[in-house]
């Protein structure tokens, strides 16, 4: 494939399947940079990636069950950083990170 049919592939502008899951993907760590940053370290050093589903339903994957464990006592604070960020977000799941 020429260089130019790729950059234009993966230009997140671009409206087919590959550009909006660029956009998603770059939304996503985002979202998750932001949280992160509004939690306290030891909250903050499990987490993988948040997401936002439809709904308002915010995801935080964390690397393992021990951290899963952890934050999910800790839903309220995740909750009320994303809201800090304008996450408009009313629940909270936690997912373990596949290896």
């Amino acid at each position: 494939m020429p260089a130019d049919e790729l950059k234009n592939l993966l230009n997140p502008s671009n409206n087919g399947d590959l550009g909006q899951l660029i956009r998603r993907a770059r939304d996503m760590g985002a979202l998750t940079d932001r949280i992160v940053l509004a939690l306290p370290d030891e909250q903050a050093a499990g987490i993988v990636a948040a997401n936002l589903r439809d709904g308002g339903e915010l995801v935080v994957i964390v690397a393992s069950p021990a951290w899963a464990s952890r934050l999910r006592y800790e839903t309220e604070a995740l909750l009320e950083a994303a809201r800090s960020v304008g996450v408009k977000a009313h629940t909270c799941r936690i997912r373990v990170s596949q290896p």
